[in-house]
């Protein structure tokens, strides 16, 4: 294990500051500063506030995670941060720490996609992940099906959504119903106390002539906001379990039916699901039970590693590290619309390592003590 690379992941696509720290696939240390509580009275993310957030929140995340892995920074083989997609400013501010750390440091820095980081983590929960990898990504920013042959250089995308998120939908139903912010959390929760047969919402783009594999949830969500807004026109008591339930049935229906299908097409006898909404015990539930009938073996991280955190980063930075994928040039900068066809942002063309080895030297006298 000692002989595996030991990487520092930072993660600030959004409003979570996470930093990770991975030996190999073995997680060591996940620690996340929050900024939802701050959101929370705007009902959504505010680029600016979680910029803010990431900045001070920055250096004791990573001085909680080093602490909790008890390892030294000296010790880490390199820095892994997420380059894109994600909020540009708060990209921003994680990329930069990267590249202060990686300098002092005289380490290589790894500027890794957001989305190639949620499948990868996987692999600290069960084991290093096949190839290809089948992957049904669903968070408040992306609904996406792809196919992974290599996670840190070959990731193609099969299907996405064309409009709002899976995770989004479930925030904006929930301020429908004055449930607050986030809104999968709560949804999923009255969610078991309701029918989810009660009301027969829209299935986006489940047409025989829609694109196989798109997604599309912006018509579900109007659908539920004109059910519940004629509800309360006509004075009745919008009954919001039963919403809850037959709206999430809408989505987890759809998401799982396509990914299995992916899978079948393709041949590949696994699935794996990533992202903030893995986390909602519907989909996990649902999933099994198809995934089991098609004959497909179903990955999906524990909840925690679901949502947006540092160990993520790493692992995939690991990755990197463990197949000598070149780290990125010191003039990596944020993405915020990075593709998910670049798994990582590699360095130029040319030869850097005597640059490396300067830093090095200068760092390892002056600048980190």
């Amino acid at each position: 294990m000692a002989d595996e690379p030991l990487v520092l992941g930072i993660e600030t696509s959004c409003d979570e500051t996470g930093v990770g720290i991975v030996r190999g696939t073995t997680l060591l240390a996940d620690a996340i500063a929050s900024s939802v509580d701050t959101h929370a009275r705007f009902g959504g993310v505010v680029p600016e506030i979680a910029s803010r957030a990431h900045l001070e929140a920055m250096v004791p995340t990573i001085e909680r995670a080093l602490q909790e892995a008890g390892v030294s920074a000296r010790d880490l083989d390199g820095i892994a941060v997420t380059a894109g997609p994600g909020l540009a400013g708060a990209l921003l501010v994680g990329v930069s720490a990267a590249k202060a750390y990686a300098y002092a440091l005289g380490k290589p820095l790894y500027g890794v996609n957001h989305l190639a980081s949620h499948i990868c983590v996987d692999q600290l929960e069960h084991g290093r992940l096949p190839e290809p990898t089948m992957a049904l990504l669903v968070s408040g920013g992306h609904s996406s099906l792809l196919l992974a042959p290599d996670i840190t250089s070959d990731v193609r995308p099969l299907g996405a959504t064309i409009d709002d998120a899976a995770g989004e939908a479930f925030d904006k139903i929930a301020r429908v119903l004055d449930l607050g912010f986030p809104g999968g959390p709560v949804i999923d929760r009255l969610a078991k106390e309701g029918d989810p047969a009660a009301i027969a919402f829209p299935r986006g783009l489940s047409g025989s002539r829609d694109p196989a594999y798109d997604f599309s949830f912006s018509g579900l969500k109007t659908s539920v906001a004109r059910w519940i807004e004629a509800k309360r026109a006509s004075g009745e008591e919008v009954p919001v379990r039963d919403v809850a339930a037959s709206f999430q049935e809408a989505v987890v229906d759809v998401l799982t039916r396509k990914a299995v299908r992916a899978c079948l097409d393709e041949g590949v006898d696994h699935l794996m699901i990533g992202g903030g909404v893995a986390a909602n015990s519907r989909l996990r539930a649902l999933a099994q039970e198809r995934c089991e009938k098609a004959g497909i073996r179903l990955r999906v991280p524990r909840p925690k590693l679901c949502t947006d955190n540092g160990a993520m980063v790493a692992a995939l930075g690991a990755e990197m590290v463990a197949r000598n994928r070149p780290a990125s040039d010191w003039e990596l900068s944020a993405d915020s619309s990075l593709p998910v066809t670049d798994p990582h942002v590699p360095g130029a063309a040319h030869d850097h390592t005597h640059d490396h080895d300067h830093v090095h030297e200068v760092s390892k006298d002056n600048l980190y003590s």
